[in-house]
């Protein structure tokens, strides 16, 4: 695991100056790579990286470069089948200098060209520079699991890295906002991953890969969620029996280490069976790393300590509370654009303490994607009848009323959603603020600005949500959280949150194998009814407690409701109302207090929409003001 920068010259002159600014950009993600850096200027390429050693400690250090030295590679992530793909290409005739999975990758795109990337099973973001054909070859993994940005300066000069801050420090990206990406980060609490805040940086999309050449980019997708395959026809049990093997498969493959390793554990269904599984493989305690609060309504750890004490792993707890949220700072220094979900905090300190012990974690994370996990999708499937109420009688009749309600008033956010049609209801639904509450939100300077950009990150996600080659509703919506909430949201969080720490985090759940199988699955056997993730428990039931597996949901979250009133009242409070927050002109003052107030005298939850002005305040003052 590390991180990786680099850039591409219209030319090839003044080589120090070019290598000190690549050391510049390696050393600004010096937390995703503590153990050593590598670096090479190679003609017009420059190439470096920030190298967490987890495999092949002895000899694979990057960048590499191939047998006959015409292309070298710098290389971001773990592959986990390296090794049958390595003994496949010896026998195709290609020597190894190494034992590490980056030369593997190498060479099988000698062997394969860009189609290398199907026999990858793993997480990735790479970059090879072709000295013969003068072109950049960059790919990130299928799911996203690993980020890659990347920006064309006002010089000409290709620029990419792991993080945002890379691209930063290189100096060519100038600071300016881009409004479409704002307003989908205030829609959703993060930005999309076909957007960037910063105008003209862009992300390397999951499952796809780049070729730069003569100046040009090229971008192509080579892998995507797919639900238009045939169904499993077999038995309840026989399709759980193979769930069975491959989870037990993609956690197997995923213990390979030469360093400590270890499980995240919230007491939820799927890091459960994570530790479980985990259990059965390796010969000693599990070691399993917890986060909790003092707030009942929010403590897991009761079930987390079940899960412990049934699996008898080496479990290790911290309390989280509201003393610890100065580190939002440091949280918004490591997201590079705003990002407001708040379990980001427990996520990060959970990451701190497991560091202390082990350098390799396996999480839970997908599982709500893969098998319908989350409550909102019972949520919407209780709404789909009012989709067939006549859209005249919902446009014109439901919407207007909740248009004259007041803000605050029951039902009022409950009719506008109902009169959506059945995407945008579900959109509406996960909105932080949804079209008409940002309508109130910004001031009409900025609505001016905004033109053509306001609601595209809603009307992004309808096109997503259409493009999923499946009539069926719920793995419509699947298809459309595993496009953009996942990569964007869960995996963003977990990636710079573990990366933080220098601690890698690897996701079984998210194994490409296992979710083109799971993909096969009738979505009948995810969500039945009312229960969640239905084939997944009976798949794990044999050897996960039920008293874990049947209670209800609760989620990743964090008492932020809570501490908004009492600890962070001040600062949160100060901060959004402070005279140059008003002075940027995003929003309407008198509504940001109406949100306040109604917060406070608990006529409504405004969590989320409070902590997303707030980090969006946080980050511009870090990003923009401080730059």
């Amino acid at each position: 695991m590390c991180g990786i920068a680099g850039f591409i010259s219209r030319g090839q002159n003044d080589r120090d100056r070019r290598a000190a600014l690549l050391d510049s950009m390696c050393r600004v993600i010096t937390h995703r790579g503590p153990d050593e850096q590598g670096t090479a200027i190679e003609g017009r390429a420059a190439m470096g990286m920030r190298r967490l050693s987890i495999i092949d400690l002895a000899t694979g250090q990057q960048p590499i470069y191939n047998s006959d030295r015409t292309k070298l590679i710098v290389f971001n992530g773990e592959i986990y089948n390296y090794r049958e793909l390595k003994t496949e290409l010896e026998q195709r005739g290609f020597k190894f200098k190494t034992n590490s999975d980056t030369e593997t990758i190498l060479h099988a795109f000698d062997a394969f060209g860009p189609d290398c990337l199907r026999k990858l099973r793993g997480m990735f973001a790479f970059a090879i520079w072709d000295i013969v054909e003068q072109s950049l070859f960059i790919a990130r993994d299928r799911v996203g699991k690993k980020p890659l940005f990347y920006t064309i300066t006002d010089s000409g000069e290709f620029v990419y890295g792991s993080e945002i801050k890379v691209l930063l420090e290189h100096g060519g990206v100038r600071r300016s906002i881009d409004n479409g990406a704002l307003d989908s980060y205030l829609t959703f609490g993060y930005v999309p991953e076909n957007l960037c805040i910063f105008q003209g940086v862009k992300k390397l999309e999951p499952g796809h890969f780049l070729i730069f050449k003569d100046g040009e980019v090229r971008t192509e997708r080579y892998w995507d969620f797919d639900f238009s395959q045939d169904k499993l026809t077999g038995t309840e049990d026989e399709i759980a029996a193979e769930l069975l093997e491959k989870l037990r498969e993609a956690v197997r493959i995923r213990l390979i280490s030469e360093v400590p390793l270890g499980a995240f554990l919230s007491g939820g269904v799927d890091s459960s069976a994570i530790v479980g599984l985990m259990s059965q493989v390796i010969d000693q305690p599990v070691k399993t790393f917890s986060i909790g609060f003092n707030e009942d309504s929010f403590n897991e750890l009761k079930y987390a300590r079940a899960t412990a004490k049934h699996f008898n792993t080496d479990h290790h707890e911290f309390i989280l509370t509201p003393d610890f949220v100065d580190i939002v700072d440091d949280l918004v220094w490591h997201f590079d654009e705003p990002f407001s979900d708040q379990s980001s905090l427990a996520t990060f300190m959970v990451a701190k303490m497991a560091r202390e012990f082990v350098t390799v974690v396996l999480s839970g994370d997908g599982g709500d994607e893969l098998f319908a996990g989350y409550t909102r999708y019972v949520i919407d499937q209780s709404r789909n009848g009012f989709g067939k109420l006549p859209r005249s009688l919902r446009q014109n009749i439901l919407r207007p009323l909740s248009e004259t309600l007041p803000n605050g008033a029951r039902g009022k956010n409950f009719l506008f959603n109902i009169s959506l049609d059945a995407a945008a209801r579900y959109i509406d639904s996960i909105s932080h603020f949804n079209g008409p509450r940002r309508r109130k939100l910004y001031s009409s300077e900025i609505r001016t600005k905004m033109n053509g950009s306001f609601e595209l990150g809603e009307k992004t996600f309808q096109q997503i949500a259409g493009s999923s080659n499946t009539e069926d509703p719920i793995e419509e919506l699947l298809y459309l959280d595993s496009k953009t909430y996942l990569p964007a949201d869960i995996l963003t969080k977990v990636d710079r949150m573990t990366m933080a720490s220098s601690l890698e985090a690897r996701s079984p759940l998210l194994d490409n194998e296992l979710i083109e199988f799971v993909s096969r699955i009738p979505s009948g056997l995810k969500l039945r009814g009312k229960e969640t993730k239905y084939i997944f428990k009976k798949a794990v039931e044999g050897f996960v407690p039920r008293e874990i597996l049947y209670r209800e949901k609760q989620g990743f979250g964090v008492p932020i409701g809570e501490w908004i009133n009492t600890r962070l009242k001040d600062r949160i409070v100060g901060d959004l109302l402070e005279q140059r927050s008003i002075e940027r002109g995003y929003f309407d003052a008198s509504y940001v207090r109406v949100l306040i107030d109604e917060h406070a005298k608990g006529r409504r939850d405004h969590s989320n929409p409070l902590w997303t002005l707030w980090m969006l305040e946080l980050w511009h003052r870090r990003y923009i003001d401080n730059a």
